[in-house]
């Protein structure tokens, strides 16, 4: 994934692990990916409008001030995850979880969505499971 990440994510089989990579400010938009696993991962203002992550799962993964507008994100998983000022408008979560992991010391490791924008994000059976910053 060293010169074009777009096209090296869409070719990685499904299931693949991606560990600790750092994707920030990237132009990954409209990337199609296969469920893939991502730990740790780094997407600090990336460009991922209308990419589609269907049943990827994000494990302490960092998505402040991403662009996910329009972003196909049905049955993924966000686990500990930081989704702070992300722009969600027009993302489909639909079955989507976005919870925590326990690291053994309270309050765990929280997903937190404080100042994201959802206009219009199609949240139907969404879970949410101790996530900080929820809209009401």
């Amino acid at each position: 994934m060293r010169s074009e990440p777009r096209r090296s994510l869409g070719e990685l089989p499904y299931g693949t692990a991606v560990d600790r990579r750092v994707f920030d400010g990237r132009d990954l938009s409209s990337v199609r990916t296969q469920h893939l696993r991502f730990d740790r991962c780094s997407f600090i203002g990336t460009d991922l409008r209308h990419a589609t992550l269907d049943g990827c799962s994000f494990k302490m993964c960092d998505f402040r001030g991403a662009d996910l507008r329009g972003a196909s994100l049905r049955g993924a998983n966000f686990a500990a995850c930081d989704l702070r000022e992300a722009d969600l408008r027009n993302a489909d979560l639909t079955g989507a979880r976005l919870g925590y992991v326990n690291t053994g010391i309270r309050p765990y490791g929280l997903s937190d969505v404080t100042g994201a924008k959802l206009a219009n994000a199609v949240l139907r059976n969404l879970h949410l499971d101790q996530v900080i910053g929820w809209p009401e």
